[in-house]
């Protein structure tokens, strides 16, 4: 029997939707007594969606969610490619592509993404019960970020490689008498002479023969052993990324409350000491400069669109993996105007860091400051290095830029690993028991893999992972990923979904980006990975990086500012 005087609240509920403790009170008569007993019940937790599926796991709390999405779209290219791009690019200027592209494309993919996941509560391949027809393009996402995953480590472990040299009273990379040096090393070598057009930094020389050791091979057909140095360095790494994700998002929650809040604490920091540099403003007013005329050049707007597509990290099957574990009525709106809105404002930040000090190496050396502004990697391990090296407390500043670097990298490549580990365990239901060992087989087979690109050659087996893992294949899953949920799943059905889950229907703008604008914007996105002498073939539907050649792989990297074939 059930007592009818109980408040509603400690009612039984048969769905099983409500935890609340419940009263029983059963009534027993004999010989004409009646005996009572009353017994308070506490059931079983069984959250459901509504669709009566069983709900997974949700993050501790909901800063852990945001941090974990902050930190994977806030990663290295935030620091050494967005302030480049908007120098070259009219300055000021740049930002109006930037900030119209992020409004048509960047956010309403980033919604859309967050969105499906936290749905349908499963990672980048089961979303796609919505539209089966579909589901390959989950296992794209997958296979690209365990791809991304074999070289993004590795340049981890060159951060790693950095922090442990910089516990030293001397750096390394500040003289030329050193036994990985070459007769061409020089203290500074003003590349506008002839004479100097070989010449090298001991910065530079530091990088390319004492931590990726180039001069010992000759090709990517003679990479030799993986260096100890380097393995080590990585071993770390991959240490670190499977007890930051062995137990799930309990632990990569925590972790990112470290690894996510660092980069901001260490570029204030660095900025506030760059600002003190002779030289710093006119880096600085440099970054700034507004050329309105540069947004009369089509490439302007090509590499904005570019930018925008790749610094949020849409079309990795991340942000569909993490929001995944969010609870069914989380706000994913806004939340996606949130951390897409950090992302780039940390890029933007970031500039003035790096200019602050472009700014004074460029007055330090007397040179144009086209002539140290640098994107890429040459900017954080042979720029910057060489910029703190004539710090006072120079080392100090290296450890302390090297751990930005560390963090920086770690969290988004924990992203990549979770979207990897998250979408295959939910397409592969008896993984789930056994979440720990296959993150461990996962980490594993990365860390092998990743073992090429350490070796003496291993740059040219870096470049060729570079230029062909996450270019044409991520826009390509991105747009057939738009057109799935737009033309196929329907945006009608699609918008159901978000107000069943946040209480209201997106508006018109965010239903017309999905259907139209965000599609439109992938496919313009083909000059972006063609060279301009071949943009005509683009005209005509003709793009080489869609077509598979067989008989020959040239391999071209532009590795801070010289040439590795």
């Amino acid at each position: 029997w059930f007592d009818p005087r109980l408040p509603p609240g400690c009612m039984p509920n048969i769905l099983g939707q409500d935890t609340n403790p419940v009263e029983l009170i059963l009534v027993k008569e004999q010989n004409g007594v009646q005996f009572t007993s009353t017994t308070l019940v506490t059931p079983t937790p069984t959250q459901t969606n509504p669709s009566g599926e069983e709900e997974r796991e949700t993050w501790g709390k909901k800063i852990d969610f945001l941090l974990s999405v902050i930190g994977f779209a806030v990663d290295l290219a935030n620091v050494w490619r967005f302030p480049y791009l908007c120098y070259k690019n009219g300055g000021g200027a740049f930002l109006v592509p930037y900030l119209f592209f992020m409004v048509i494309a960047g956010m309403p993919l980033f919604y859309m993404e967050l969105a499906l996941g936290q749905y349908n509560r499963e990672g980048a391949a089961g979303v796609w019960k919505i539209c089966p027809i579909f589901k390959g393009v989950g296992f794209t996402v997958i296979l690209i970020s365990l791809y991304v995953g074999f070289y993004y480590n590795v340049i981890i472990s060159w951060a790693m490689f950095y922090l442990f040299s910089s516990f030293t009273g001397e750096l390394p990379w500040v003289h030329c008498n050193n036994t990985w040096n070459s007769p061409n090393c020089s203290d500074w070598a003003d590349n506008g002479s002839v004479s100097d057009i070989y010449k090298a930094t001991p910065a530079q020389e530091y990088f390319e023969r004492a931590v990726l050791h180039i001069q010992d091979s000759n090709g990517i057909d003679n990479l030799g052993r993986p260096r100890w140095q380097l393995t080590s360095c990585l071993a770390v790494v991959i240490v670190l990324l499977y007890f930051s994700l062995w137990k799930g998002v309990k632990t990569s929650g925590k972790v990112v409350w470290i690894t996510a809040t660092m980069p901001y604490v260490v570029l204030t920091v660095l900025l506030l000491r760059g600002v003190t540099l002779p030289g710093a403003i006119d880096g600085i007013k440099a970054y700034l400069s507004v050329d309105f005329l540069r947004l009369c050049d089509a490439k302007v707007w090509i590499e904005a669109a570019t930018q925008i597509c790749f610094s949020l990290g849409v079309g990795f099957g991340v942000l569909i993996a993490f929001s995944s574990y969010n609870k069914f009525s989380n706000n994913c709106y806004r939340d996606a105007i949130i951390t897409s809105s950090i992302n780039s404002l940390t890029s933007f930040f970031s500039g003035f860091v790096v200019f602050s000090f472009l700014g004074y190496m460029s007055q330090k050396h007397n040179v144009a400051l086209d002539k140290v502004a640098r994107d890429g990697a040459g900017l954080v391990f042979v720029i910057y290095p060489e910029a703190i090296a004539t710090l006072p407390g120079s080392s100090v500043w290296a450890v302390i830029f090297f751990i930005m670097l560390l963090t920086l990298g770690i969290d988004s490549a924990m992203g990549g690993m979770e979207s990897v580990i998250t979408g295959l365990i939910d397409e592969f239901k008896f993984l789930h028991k056994h979440r720990e060992l296959f993150t461990l087989f996962i980490v594993v087979s990365t860390f092998l893999i990743s073992l090429f690109c350490v070796t003496n050659g291993g740059m040219y087996v870096f470049t060729l992972l570079d230029h062909f893992a996450a270019g044409t294949s991520i826009l390509f899953g991105v747009l057939i990923e738009a057109i799935g949920i737009a033309w196929f799943y329907g945006v009608d059905r699609f918008s159901d979904d978000i107000e069943e889950m946040i209480g209201h229907r997106p508006g018109r703008y965010w239903r017309l980006c999905w259907k139209f604008v965000s599609p439109c914007f992938l496919l313009r996105l083909a000059y972006a990975i063609t060279p301009e002498t071949e943009h005509h073939l683009v005209d005509n539907g003709e793009v080489r990086q869609f077509t598979v050649r067989v008989n020959s792989i040239i391999l071209y990297g532009n590795l801070y500012g010289s040439t590795v074939l």
